[in-house]
This record gives structure tokens, sequence and C-alpha cells, in this order.
């Protein structure tokens, strides 16, 4: 595991690492926060980056105008490409708890350091290591566990799981084609340009299929609010921020804190329990996380 590259000209105001477990604690109360949201999920969605886009918004403006406005018509079209990525990736997640148990999702979703391995020889022509490639076939092992599991239960479960892996794969081209991005922006420009385009598309895709948007209950809106300050300002920009200091394996790792957070705050709030095939699958693809991330020949 690799450590924290500082040097004195460019010295973090407090400890990365801090910012680090905070950002994977948030984002860990995300799946709790859509499971107790009463809406359909393009409508939490849009509710979650659309709340951070706006309170991020006139920060932004404020602190980095001249560096948005002095962007390139190509730099913007990568921003709303990643952004599209980001805006599937959160609308078939959520959708995904809809259908199975919060463990099986935030599970799932979180393989998304093994679709990184998987795109990125295509995209930028990087070798895979064979850490990298035995990391891909535990985690379809441990997928096929849990699948078998919830097929027992039925086939809303399998179809729960499915929409997991496919938020999954979307966050792998999000984080993908930001990849360059995050290089040339500072934190602020990256997150509102990532943030805004994605409540952009999921909020014309809400006016589009005439989806509710008023009328919910006060325990719905603030979980919109959770949501919009916890999982997405304070734990996405967050572990983003940390990218700066640590590496992206380092990321990708620490970041399987966050089904074991969410599945403790599921067994507390919602009673779930974990089962033998949850377990042993869980433990697999985490595994296969882990491999794959110290694997990675390239940074994300």
């Amino acid at each position: 595991m690799e450590s924290v590259d500082l040097n004195a000209k460019d010295k973090p105001a407090f400890n990365p690492s801090l910012a680090l477990v905070s950002g994977v604690l948030a984002i860990s109360t995300g799946a709790i926060f859509a499971r107790l949201a009463e809406a359909p999920a393009l409508v939490i969605a849009a509710y979650r980056v659309g709340l951070a886009s706006l309170i991020l918004a006139p920060i932004a403006w404020w602190q980095v105008r001249d560096e948005l406005l002095g962007l390139e018509k190509k730099e913007y079209l990568l921003a709303g490409l990643a952004g599209l990525f980001l805006a599937l990736h959160f609308g078939t997640w959520i959708s995904s708890l809809n259908y199975t148990s919060v463990a099986n999702s935030v599970v799932l979703v979180n393989t998304n350091p093994i679709w990184v391995g998987v795109f990125t020889p295509v995209i930028s022509k990087d070798r895979l290591s064979w850490m990298t490639r035995i990391g891909i076939v535990v985690s379809v092992m441990g997928g096929v566990i849990i699948g078998a599991g919830d097929f027992a239960i039925g086939r809303q479960a399998l179809w729960g799981d499915f929409l997991a892996l496919l938020g999954s794969i979307c966050a792998a081209m999000y984080l993908l084609l930001g990849r360059n991005l995050r290089q040339k922006l500072s934190l602020l420009a990256y997150i509102i340009l990532c943030y805004g385009s994605a409540a952009i598309i999921l909020w014309s895709l809400v006016l589009a299929l005439n989806l509710p948007v008023i009328g919910f209950s006060p325990g719905t809106y603030s979980a919109f609010v959770g949501m919009a300050l916890i999982s997405q300002i304070i734990g996405h920009s967050s572990y983003n921020w940390a990218l700066k200091w640590f590496s992206a394996s380092l990321i990708a790792v620490s970041l399987l804190g966050e089904p074991i957070g969410a599945t403790i705050l599921a067994y507390i709030m919602f009673g779930e329990t974990l089962t033998w095939a949850k377990f042993v699958g869980g433990t697999l693809i985490l595994g296969a996380i882990y491999l794959a991330a110290r694997g990675e020949t390239t940074s994300v």
C-alpha cells in the first residue's frame, strides 16, 4: 500500500487520511438515504446531485470562475460525458435498492475498480497486471455466488444485483473519462462540472418521463438533503480531494469500507441479515477489488 506523498511546497491543510476516512463513512450513508426516500430512483438521483450542485454553484463561481471560463470546448464535452456516466451510475444503483438488499447493492456497485482495470487497456492502452486479471476472475466468482443466493429468493433480487453491477460499470467509465480533467482542474472546478452535468441530465429525464418531483413526505425530503450534503458533497468530494495526495489504488482499497458501513447501518435500521451466500460472495468480491487495486498499472 502506497504512502502519502507530501512536500513542503504543496502540503495539505489537514491530514488526508482523516479526509479519506470521513469520505468513506459519509459515502456509506448513501444506500441508507436512498432506501429511506420514498420516491422514484431517477428522482432520488436527480435530487442528490441537483441539490449538491446548487449548493456548490455559488461557491464555485466565487472561487474558480476564471478557471471555468478558460476551459476549452473539448474539456466541457469531456466533463459532460463524465457527468452522463455519473448520472447513469446513480440511476441504476439507486434503482437496484428497490429490488435487492443494501449489502448486495453496495458490494456489487463497489466493483468499479475491477471494471476500471478491464476498460483501461481499451481506453488508454495500458497493460493489465496478473494481479488485476486474477481480481477480475475472483470478482466474477463472487458475483455468481451472490446471484445464486438471490435467485433462490427470486428474480427480482437478481435484477437488482444486475442494476448494481451496471451502476459499477458506469462509475468506472466516469472515472476513466474524468481522469485527465482531474489532473488539469482544481477539485472545485472538477466536481461542479461533473455533478452539474449529471444533475442536468437526470432532471431532464425526470421531467421528460413526467415523474413526480414534489409532494413527498418530510422524511423523503430529509433523505434528499442528507444524500446531497453527506453522501455527495462530503463523501464523494472528500475522496476526490484525497486523490491529490493518495494513489488511486489506495483510494479504491479504502473505499471497500463502504459495504461494511452500509451493511452495519442496514442491519441497525432495516434489520437486514447477512446470509452465507452474501458473506462468501461479498468477501470474494472485496478481495478481488483489493487485488485489482494493488495490481493497477496506472492511476485513476
